[in-house]
């Protein structure tokens, strides 16, 4: 019996979508779900809800428990990880009360800036352990990396981990659908080319019928511009840059130190930018499960339909080998030529039986890999911190960061890092 095991399984909601998926998938029948959590009680709800989806659905396919992780992997084809090592409280709040006390104000916090950084330590000892298992009881397996910081995580499994692994984020599928929408264009027909980096790939091509549709995108985002919207970063960065960026405003405005500067507090309100944006959606979420938990644990007539997400259609075209395209995050194998090849980089990628084939992109143009770049040094430096256990290089990693560097100064960075590695205490492994 082939098997799926789900790691950070007690994500229920995001264990719906995916493994939701995979019970309405007829290619992916009379699998073993093996569900892996840490919290037993949130793994029993993902049980329960997906067992409930699986009546429904008609699915053949066994849900199975496990709390012991390396027999929740042994014998797995397809390895999903959606883990958060540290949760809300404390970490994320760590992320943002220390360095908001530095005058660093932040929105999301999960990927490159001073809170991307902390997530990765802390997230990157564990993903190491999860390699170690994998080549021991699944080497074969097929890992889809769902969990930020996706670049970083990314790139250390498959460099440092040695597990085959793809990184798969939502922002890919959401961006021609998301424009569009906020434009008033119809979407139906259009073919767009996508690459980058996570979080700033790059909508380098959007065409309909061989016409070229940026200049009315960009006509009818100056006039957008013009009113407070949710997307007025990536708009002012597209009018100045060239391209539309696939992830969130809100994500994007910290990438870049253009926007949340304390000399210039006027951005945030030109810019709709929403500071500390991450805190609140995790205290809503929190207020929130107590309703979605009766909803999707305790129903026994659930439902679902397929969603979006990559996973089961991953999945599929390998058993099947009818093809499907992806935009997927692997290694820089010269698949963008002014990126580095240590970066992990984000691009179309072909599924079919072979496993996930990225595609060559070549140049980006000039002054997007600049941009891409500043966020890769962050992102090569906090992998260097993390597998020396160097404190220097942490330092570099934050000093390097586009939207720490023209807020802070070097004493007040290295301060504030030692200040985050103190707060963090057991949440990180020591560093010389």
């Amino acid at each position: 019996m082939s098997k799926i095991t789900f790691l950070g399984a007690g994500s229920t909601v995001f264990a719906k979508n995916v493994l939701g998926d995979c019970l309405q998938t007829p290619a992916l029948q009379g699998f073993e779900i093996a569900l892996f959590d840490i919290d037993h009680e949130r793994l029993q709800d993902s049980a329960n809800m997906l067992n409930n989806i699986k009546k429904t659905a008609g699915s053949t396919s066994i849900i199975q428990t496990y709390t012991d992780r390396k027999e929740a992997l042994r014998g797995a084809k397809y390895v999903v990880n959606a883990i958060q090592v540290g949760g809300y409280d404390p970490c994320t709040i760590t992320d943002f009360e220390i360095p908001k006390k530095y005058g660093l104000r932040q929105t999301i916090a999960d990927t490159v800036g001073i809170g991307g950084i902390f997530r990765n330590l802390r997230t990157i000892p564990v993903m190491l352990d999860f390699a170690a298992d994998i080549r021991e009881v699944c080497p074969d397996a097929l890992f889809l990396n769902y969990t930020n910081p996706m670049a970083v995580l990314t790139n250390v499994m498959n460099t440092h981990g040695g597990v085959r692994t793809v990184g798969l984020c939502h922002s890919v599928q959401a961006c021609i659908p998301e424009l569009f929408k906020s434009l008033g264009m119809e979407k139906e027909g259009v073919k767009a080319k996508i690459a980058g980096i996570n979080h700033m790939a790059w909508l380098l091509e959007v065409t309909k019928d061989g016409v070229d549709l940026y200049p009315e995108i960009k006509k009818r985002a100056i006039e957008k511009q013009k009113e407070k919207h949710p997307d007025m970063v990536r708009f002012e960065m597209m009018l100045k840059f060239g391209h539309y960026i696939t992830e969130s405003s809100e994500h994007n405005a910290e990438y870049h130190p253009y926007f949340i500067k304390r000399n210039y507090p006027e951005l945030i309100d030109r810019f709709n930018i929403p500071l500390d944006e991450y805190p609140r959606r995790c205290i809503e979420q929190i207020s929130r499960w107590k309703q979605m938990r009766e909803d999707l644990v305790n129903d026994a007539n659930l439902t679902h339909v397929r969603s979006h997400e990559y996973a089961s259609y991953i999945f599929e075209a390998i058993e099947t080998d009818i093809p499907f395209k992806i935009g997927g995050n692997v290694m820089n194998t010269g698949l963008i030529t002014n990126l580095p090849r240590e970066a992990c980089v984000e691009v179309p990628c072909l599924v079919d039986r072979n496993g996930v084939t990225p595609t060559y992109v070549g140049d980006l143009p000039p002054q997007l890999a600049a941009l891409n770049r500043t966020n890769i040094n962050t992102q090569l430096l906090t992998i260097e911190a993390a597998i020396t256990r160097k404190r220097e290089h942490i330092y570099h990693a934050a000093m390097l960061d586009p939207h720490t560097a023209a807020e802070l100064s070097m004493d007040d960075i290295v301060a504030m890092c030692d200040d985050l590695i103190a707060a963090h205490g057991s949440w990180l492994p020591e560093f010389s």
